[in-house]
C-alpha cells in the first residue's frame, strides 16, 4: 500500500467548493491501493462556512494532521487574507516533521488556495518526494486583463502579481497534473514547456451526499417554500461571466411570456447561494438582469451561500432545473452531479467548448443550449423546455454514468500517481 499526504487548507465541516474532490475521493483510496493522510487548517482560523453535516461522509479512518494559521484580523492589515498565506510557515513547519517521521510515496496539493503549492519544491529538494497539482481553477490567468474593473475580484492588482510569481516556484519542479480542464493543463505546459504526467479528470459523482441530504430533510429543508408558482432552481455562484447565459434565458422566457403570457407567469426563477463574499455583504449580479428586462418579479437572487446538503434537498424540492456556465471556455462546473442525480427536468446553457456539454449530453436528456448556437435555436429549444417540462421523463443513463462517480474518478487519480510515484529513499 502507497502512502498519499494530502494538502487541503478547506477540509469538512468547512464547506468549501475546492475540498471536494479529496471529501469524495477518500472513501475510494485505499481500494485502489493507496492510503491517504490529510493536511488541513483548524477550523477556527476558516472565513467560511461550516457544515458539520459534511463529516458523515468522510471514512471514520481518515488520518487527519492539522495546522493553524495567522489571525486574519491581523494579516488582513497587510492585505494578506487568505487562508493559504495565513498558514503558510504552519504547514510548512508541520509537514516537514511528518515526512521526517514517515515515508510517503506522494504528495497531493488539491485546493484552490494556491500559494501553499509552493512548498511541494521546497519539500522535493528537501526529502525527494514527488508531488501532483490538482488544477480546479486557473492559478494564474489573464482572464481579467481586459475585463472593466468593476468586473474585476477584489485586490486584483495584489493577486495577479502575486499569482504570475508564484506559480513558477510551483509548477517548475511539479511532476503531474491533475485539472478539471483540459484547456488549464495545455496552457501550464505551453508556459512552462512542461513533460509530465497529466490527466483532465472532472469531479465525480458521490451519491452518498444523496443519501445524507435526505436523511436530513428535517434539519436542513429547502429554503424555498412550495406555492402555486413552478418554481426553477439554480444554486451557485454568480458573476459576471456568468451574464451571457443568464441572458440567452431570460430572452427566451421574455419572448414566452409576449406570446404566451398566461402560461409563463407561473414560472418563478430561483438564484441561490449566488456569492462566495460573507454573509450578507454579497453582490448581486443576476436580479440586475432581471430588472432590466422587466422580469424582476420572476426571479429571486439571494447571494448568501446554503449548506451543502440543504443545497440538495433545495434543489430536490424544485420542480425544474437550471443550471448556467461562464463565457470562459475552459470553465467546468463541478456542482451538475447533485443536478443529474436528482432526475428533474434540466435547463443548461453553457459555452460549447465546457465539458459539462458532453457529460450531460452522455448521461441524461437535459435540454442543453450552447453560446455559438443562432438566437432563434436558442429560443426554440427553451421555450419547447418549459411548455414539454412535466410531459417528458427524466432519467439518468447509470451505465454512462458510472464513468463520472466519485469512484471512477478516484481511480484514474491513482492511475496518475502510480506513474509518478517511483519507490524513493527519504534522505532524512
Amino acid at each position: 500500500m502507497k502512502k498519499l499526504l494530502i494538502i487541503s487548507p478547506y477540509f469538512p465541516p468547512c464547506n468549501a467548493a475546492d475540498m471536494q474532490r479529496i471529501r469524495m475521493s477518500l472513501p475510494y483510496f485505499e481500494k485502489f491501493g493507496w492510503e491517504a493522510e490529510v493536511v488541513t487548517c483548524e477550523t477556527k482560523p476558516h472565513d467560511i462556512d461550516t457544515d458539520e453535516l459534511l463529516l458523515e461522509s468522510v471514512p471514520p479512518s481518515t488520518k487527519l494532521h492539522y495546522v493553524k494559521a495567522f489571525n486574519k484580523k491581523i494579516t488582513s492589515k497587510l492585505g494578506l487574507g487568505s487562508i493559504a498565506l495565513r498558514s503558510l510557515w504552519f504547514y510548512k513547519k508541520k509537514v516537514n516533521q511528518l515526512l521526517k517521521e514517515k515515508q510517503f510515496d506522494l504528495i497531493y496539493f488539491s485546493t484552490t488556495q494556491f500559494p501553499v503549492c509552493i512548498l511541494g519544491a521546497y519539500w522535493k529538494r528537501k526529502f525527494g518526494t514527488p508531488y501532483v497539482i490538482d488544477i480546479q481553477d486557473p492559478w494564474h490567468s489573464e482572464y481579467y486583463r481586459d475585463k472593466p474593473k468593476y468586473q474585476r475580484p477584489k485586490k486584483y492588482w495584489f493577486s495577479y502579481h502575486l499569482n504570475k510569481y508564484l506559480e513558477p516556484i510551483a509548477m517548475k519542479s511539479v511532476d503531474g497534473l491533475i485539472a478539471v480542464s483540459e484547456q488549464y493543463i495545455i496552457d501550464l505546459k505551453n508556459r512552462y514547456q512542461l513533460s509530465i504526467p497529466s490527466a483532465t479528470i472532472t469531479f465525480g459523482a458521490f451519491e452518498k451526499d444523496m443519501e445524507i441530504a435526505k436523511k436530513n430533510q428535517l434539519k436542513y429543508p429547502s429554503v424555498v417554500q412550495k406555492n402555486n408558482e413552478i418554481q426553477v432552481g439554480y444554486i451557485g455562484r454568480g458573476g459576471y461571466d456568468m451574464q451571457e447565459a443568464i441572458n440567452i434565458l431570460f430572452k427566451a422566457f421574455k419572448f414566452g411570456q409576449q406570446s404566451q403570457a398566461s402560461y409563463f407567469e407561473n414560472f418563478h426563477f430561483n438564484f441561490l447561494g449566488t456569492s462566495y463574499a460573507p454573509k450578507g455583504e454579497g453582490e448581486k449580479t443576476i436580479a440586475p438582469l432581471a430588472e432590466s428586462v422587466g422580469l424582476e418579479a420572476f426571479v429571486t437572487e439571494q447571494t448568501d451561500r446554503i449548506p451543502f446538503y440543504q443545497t440538495i434537498n433545495t434543489l430536490a424540492a424544485m420542480d425544474m432545473l437550471f443550471i448556467c456556465g461562464s463565457n470562459d471556455n475552459k470553465y467546468t462546473a463541478s456542482k451538475i452531479y447533485p443536478y443529474l442525480l436528482l432526475e428533474k427536468p434540466l435547463l443548461a446553457i453553457f459555452h460549447e467548448k465546457s465539458s459539462v456539454v458532453d457529460i450531460l449530453s452522455k448521461c441524461s436528456n437535459a435540454t442543453v443550449i450552447t453560446f455559438q448556437e443562432h438566437t432563434s435555436i436558442q429560443i426554440e429549444k427553451i421555450i419547447s423546455f418549459f411548455y414539454l417540462y412535466n410531459k417528458t421523463s427524466y432519467k439518468l443513463n447509470k451505465e454512462t454514468f458510472f464513468y463520472y462517480t466519485a469512484e471512477e474518478m478516484t481511480r484514474r487519480q491513482t492511475d496518475l500517481f502510480q506513474n509518478i510515484a517511483p519507490t524513493h529513499k527519504n534522505p532524512c
